[in-house]
């Protein structure tokens, strides 16, 4: 199936393409024989200097953006194709701090090993698929394309290099958002359309802010908001979990008919019902970021720690929700977790049922 764009930017992580449910598995790329290798790399402003797994290619000489470590995912210079991966990125002597087009396939390269380790460290997952396999990832897309997407039919993340005074869309948020509707595709399958393509879109959402947290990156710490580092339209944010309203088309909570809104807008109720069971309601500073979350009733809500809110969320979407999960779904499926996490008499059972009242899913 072709790959389907989409608005560019709806929110700062929007995908720009369709992630195709039912492709369960990535296509198979050709790796040449090499060395497993350590360098250091250089990915500008949103990633920093940064440690990378490489390939040293006993055929060439060349160090390459060949992560053995992590199934062999790869980086491309996509060289402003739309089409096909482009180049390997290679170095002579694997320090990539050679500034250029290679910041950006440095910050790439990165960012998924980040997701990559994120997936496996807390959720036990090897990878988009679950089999291990590494994917790709390609930059300098298109011509000023103010976009980035997960292309299910590539297997590719894919970043564009931002247009209108923009800067790249390479950072944490955008590429474990965008690689999360892989992982939601090779699981539940969610739909992209109704109530349960807002779930789709909070999936990434949610596991973006959770990618990001666990990075530690000291120019891109961890929080609950999306699209603040991309600064296309010179904002700081263009999404607050603790409140999506804030951004002026969002959801705060649920509601009959919300599964007529876009779904970048109808998975506020999601985003919000997630911020509340980890960080609770009220007025708090995390990070270094104020946030004020509400709820639907003005009843306070205790959050039970992102640790525990990632793990009921995602044992959730790979075990309980189907394709066609709407919020009542969502609801039946998050507690159904936590029962089966810690106990349907535990706190955490008790924490989903009121963060989920809190945005008015009773």
């Amino acid at each position: 199936m072709p790959r389907t764009p989409r608005k560019p930017f709806a929110l700062a992580v929007s995908a720009a393409v369709l992630v195709l449910a039912g492709l369960q598995a990535g296509p198979a790329h050709a790796r040449p024989a090499g060395e497993p290798a350590t360098g250091k790399g250089c990915g500008g402003s949103t990633v920093g200097e940064v440690t990378l797994d490489t390939t040293h290619n006993t055929t060439t000489g060349r160090y390459e953006l060949d992560d053995a470590e992590r199934g062999h995912h790869r980086t491309y210079d996509a060289n402003g194709s739309t089409t096909g991966n482009g180049s390997l990125f290679t170095d002579a002597d694997n320090d990539w701090c050679d500034g250029g087009r290679q910041t950006d396939g440095v910050a790439a390269h990165y960012i998924a090993a980040v997701v990559r380790d994120y997936y496996l460290n807390t959720h036990g997952r090897k990878g988009i698929y679950g089999d291990g396999r590494g994917s790709c990832s390609r930059v300098h897309y298109g011509n000023h394309y103010a976009n980035a997407f997960w292309d299910a039919v590539s297997g590719c993340m894919t970043y564009g290099d931002g247009a209108g005074g923009g800067r790249p869309v390479v950072t944490i948020e955008t590429g474990a958002h965008e690689m999360t509707h892989g992982v939601t595709s090779a699981t539940a399958g969610l739909e992209y359309s109704g109530e349960a393509g807002g779930l789709n879109e909070a999936t990434s959402t949610i596991f973006a802010a959770a990618a990001e947290f666990s990075a530690r990156n000291p120019l891109d710490p961890g929080d609950y908001l999306t699209g603040e580092r991309t600064d296309i339209n010179g904002t700081t944010a263009r999404g607050w979990m603790d409140k999506p309203s804030k951004d002026g088309a969002s959801k705060d909570y649920w509601y009959p008919g919300i599964g007529n809104v876009d779904v970048h807008y109808s998975s506020g109720p999601a985003n919000h019902f997630f911020y509340l069971l980890a960080e609770g309601s009220g007025a708090k500073d995390i990070n270094g970021v104020r946030y004020d979350s509400p709820t639907y009733d003005g009843t306070p809500v205790k959050g039970i720690g992102l640790s525990a809110a990632e793990k009921i969320w995602y044992r959730a979407l790979t075990v309980h929700m189907t394709a066609r999960t709407n919020y009542a779904a969502a609801r039946a499926a998050t507690l159904r977790a936590a029962g089966d996490l810690y106990g349907a008499g535990s706190g955490q059972y008790a924490a989903v049922a009121a963060a989920w009242a809190a945005v008015n899913v009773k």
